[in-house]
């Protein structure tokens, strides 16, 4: 069969029974990761079942094989609602103190990571390299080894990595953080993640070797950093087509003259909104003349909406939203659009190229793809403009951008206003290197940066295992050569 690449996450974006591809960010990873190989994509289908079928659900789309395990009411409320959302997300994102840790959400969470050992364990081959994708499958990697598999296994976080002291606020933390040493290699968004992981390991013991790999637990593990992308040529050509659509001719004829401020995130402590309100609320104080001429659209899918923090979020985002909008507005012009749902890639695309001015300013992120996004929708004629968050991992690569601290009202007031008033050359000077940038370190090249190096090792240990055969075959019974 050969050896194959085994990709694993929480959700899989299977097929649909049309036999259409799912969209979505991780799908479009793992189109990027399976370029020129076949593969198998493994994870929760979505479904919950009271008795989930012990036997996975196999789709076979082409070179891609999909395998779909169902979770329980109980899988689901421990394990993703409970650990993994509720106490590994606010950690990973430097707010340890949100966390709401029980034994009974941990035992969830182990034993979901075990199940998905279980499952997966049968339909591996020696050869075949595994990618386990985010903090929800953490052990997966220790699991896999426990089942005796030697298999390459690499792992890539896509969130942020907090600092040690807040790690270790995790009351599990080394059964949890300190089982990705059992992967081959970690992948991060940004070398101040990495160092933060490194640090971690340190103060647990772990010995620091030469190139980013560290020993622990009688394992070697390599760190590295790999900015995760998009397909950026691919999203330059859906924004130019998108631009011209009936739905984004219908926005911009709504607007008038308006220019148009977006914000796209998914409704998430972690991504500022709130505060980016008050900072448009603060442009608006200190800049009259610039009120009925401008309009800011802030789109916010719901998104686990049974976790509590996320309604205190939405209670105090449509708050804020109905202060400016009273306190600005009148009834030819409402400052402030809000749309609760979500959109199409498509639409989105052309919502981006219709936009003035970006605004993705969240408080911590792994990386932003809306920033990226943005920049690839834009007309390079006449490009609007970002403004980013320093917090943002995308910050480190897209450096042409406004970068702001989305803490400072003012500051991001004040962006606001340069960006909207920025000249057409010093739009154009600053967008083109950042477009240049993400046309070649878009997504399939993060995917082959890292299976290059997850892949490491192997041709290494192939020729070792050859020359044992060899010297054991040659020897005849003499002792084995102590270097081997």
């Amino acid at each position: 069969m050969g050896p194959r690449l085994i990709i694993v996450s929480n959700r899989v974006a299977a097929p649909d029974p049309s036999g259409t591809p799912a969209a979505g960010g991780m799908a479009v990873a793992v189109k990027a990761a399976l370029k020129n190989r076949k593969g198998l994509w493994f994870g929760w289908s979505g479904k919950v079942s009271e008795e989930p079928d012990l036997r996975p659900q196999m789709i076979d789309a082409k070179r891609l094989t999909y395998v779909l395990v169902d979770l329980s009411k109980n899988d689901v409320q421990e394990y993703y609602n409970g650990l993994a959302n509720s106490v590994l997300w606010p950690i990973l994102h430097y707010r340890g103190d949100l966390q709401e840790y029980s034994r009974a959400d941990a035992s969830g969470y182990i034993r979901v990571n075990q199940m998905f050992a279980d499952r997966l364990s049968p339909l591996l081959g020696e050869e075949d390299v595994v990618w386990v994708h985010d903090y929800h499958l953490m052990l997966l990697g220790q699991e896999l080894r426990a089942r005796g598999h030697r298999n390459r296994i690499g792992f890539f976080l896509h969130t942020p990595c907090s600092s040690p002291d807040i790690l270790q606020t995790l009351p599990l933390h080394e059964r949890i953080f300190g089982s990705l040493a059992y992967y081959d290699l970690v992948g991060f968004q940004t070398a101040n993640d990495r160092e933060n992981f490194a640090r971690y390991l340190v103060a647990r013991g772990a010995r620091a070797l030469r190139g980013d790999t560290y020993e622990f637990d009688g394992r070697q593990v390599k760190l590295g950093v790999f900015a995760v992308s998009i397909e950026t040529r691919t999203y330059m050509r859906l924004a130019r087509n998108a631009g011209r659509s009936a739905m984004i001719a219908l926005v911009k004829e709504s607007l008038a003259d308006n220019k148009l401020v977006l914000g796209v995130d998914r409704l998430d402590y972690t991504k500022g909104i709130p505060d980016r309100i008050r900072a448009f609320e603060r442009f608006l104080e200190q800049n009259p003349d610039w009120r009925g001429k401008v309009t800011f659209l802030q789109i916010t899918p719901k998104s686990r909406s049974d976790v509590k923090e996320y309604g205190e979020i939405e209670s105090e985002v449509t708050a804020l939203i109905g202060r400016v909008n009273g306190r600005f507005g009148d009834a030819a012009w409402t400052p402030i659009r809000y749309v609760n749902r979500s959109y199409s890639r498509t639409v989105l695309a052309g919502m981006y190229r219709a936009a003035d001015v970006a605004l993705v300013t969240p408080l911590r992120d792994g990386m932003n793809l809306v920033a990226k996004e943005y920049l690839a929708a834009q007309d390079a004629a006449n490009p609007g403009v970002l403004v980013l968050s320093e917090f943002a991992g995308a910050a480190r690569e897209l450096d042409r951008a406004l970068i702001v601290n989305p803490h400072e009202t003012d500051a991001v007031a004040g962006a606001l206003k340069r960006a909207l008033e920025m000249p057409l050359a010093e739009r154009r000077e600053r967008h083109a290197p950042m477009i240049a940038y993400l046309e070649i370190h878009d997504i399939a090249k993060w995917a082959e940066d890292y299976l290059s190096v997850l892949a490491e090792g192997r041709s290494s240990r192939r020729l070792l295992n050859s020359l044992r055969t060899f010297f054991g075959a040659s020897s005849q019974g003499r002792e084995p050569i102590a270097t081997l």
